[in-house]
């Protein structure tokens, strides 16, 4: 069987978690946290990147430090993962999803600005596969009205927009290391900060609300509780499993590059005969190949395909529900405008394997029988 996905595994892992294990020093925080944390501020320029217990957890942090409130409008697609609107409804605040961009499965920035009250707070753009949406207007609009921007960039790490890494642009930006990430810790995350003056009250929040933080750097004599905060560090051994990998980042970036444009390449005739869509990459963006999707002509065509596949040991998924038709989408927030692309797009997107470490055998088995499907069309 061909797993749709396998985490990433360089090696190193092993020995550095054993290290930390050796040191005695397995909570958050210690050396591993530390050198992950550095690592990604040198690689993205953030003025401060703070690893977490989940991109989930990095978001809710996105959305104490916007000062997010009961009332509160946040503004963001209805096509991503729950975790984006989590992070807010637990504030309190009600979700407005506008509809998609059918070229890039990003929020349509052209309808942004409409859905804007004056209830309003934040956009929260999500740059679906790792693609960025289109950033200098929605900057631009956020700008104009005073609102925050936080960036989902659960799957944008390693991706660029117009030379920005994503997750930089906006105020926050939040990375995912789960274990279907291109980099991963089995849980975790990151919050990137945008403005320095906002570092303190992050690692108070992070640091279940004392001021530990100060006081390990020997600024204070003492810690205490001083804000309200929760406990978003990972374990050490979380953070060692990741930093294995973030060594050898540009290893695994080739390699999953390389499975990308490999199914680009073999699936062009495909789409050039309209019985596929291929992933479109704007101008001014750069990806990190963290997926590959095609477009069957529907639903009912993706479900074939997925039956088909699995008959030939390979798994395909499709991927999110819209949010705006869950039970809790339809509790804590509300669609604004019309639904044009959301619900058709996800209907017919599915998901190929794609994974640091697949073989050119198995990937040429998955190009054949996606061949073999469409060769009975």
């Amino acid at each position: 069987m061909i797993l749709f996905n396998v985490p990433p595994y360089v090696g190193t892992e092993k020995k550095y978690i054993e290290d930390a294990i050796l040191k005695h020093k397995i909570c958050g925080d210690g050396e591993y946290t530390k050198k992950c944390n550095a690592w990604l501020e040198e690689k993205t320029g953030a003025a401060k990147v703070l690893l977490t217990t989940s991109c989930t957890h990095a978001t809710e942090m996105a959305a104490l430090l916007c000062d997010i409130q009961p009332g509160d409008e946040v503004i963001m697609p209805s096509f991503t993962f729950v975790s984006t609107a989590d992070a807010f409804v637990l504030r309190g605040a009600t979700v407005v999803f506008v509809d998609i961009r059918p070229d890039t499965m990003n929020i349509d920035e052209t309808k942004i600005e409409a859905a804007i009250t004056d209830k309003t707070k934040a956009i929260v753009p999500v740059h679906y596969a790792g693609v960025s949406c289109e950033m200098d207007t929605i900057m631009d609009i956020a700008k104009r009205h005073n609102l925050k921007v936080v960036e989902d960039a659960a799957q944008g790490i390693m991706s660029t927009y117009k030379g920005k890494a994503l997750g930089t642009i906006g105020d926050f930006g939040a990375f995912s290391f789960h274990e279907t990430k291109n980099y991963s810790m089995g849980e975790g995350g990151a919050l990137l900060i945008k403005d320095s003056n906002n570092t303190e009250l992050a690692e108070i929040i992070r640091e279940k609300g004392t001021n530990r933080a100060k006081f390990f750097r020997g600024q204070i004599d003492k810690y205490t509780w001083v804000e309200a905060g929760s406990s978003y560090l990972p374990s050490e051994l979380n953070a060692a499993y990741l930093y294995g990998q973030l060594e050898q980042a540009d290893k695994i970036f080739d390699d999953r590059m390389n499975t990308w444009n490999k199914y680009y390449e073999a699936f062009k005739p495909l789409a050039d005969a309209g019985l596929v869509e291929l992933p479109t990459i704007p101008e001014g963006c750069t990806h990190n190949a963290h997926m590959f999707y095609l477009k069957c002509k529907d639903l009912e065509e993706r479900t074939a395909l997925i039956s088909f596949a699995k008959e030939n040991d390979i798994l395909m998924v499709f991927h999110y529900i819209p949010l705006h038709s869950a039970p809790a989408g339809k509790k804590y927030g509300r669609f604004d405008g019309d639904d044009i692309y959301t619900t058709r797009e996800s209907e017919r997107l599915v998901r190929l394997p794609l994974y640091y470490g697949l073989t050119d055998e198995d990937r040429n088995k998955v190009i054949t029988v996606v061949k073999n499907f469409y060769s009975k069309k």
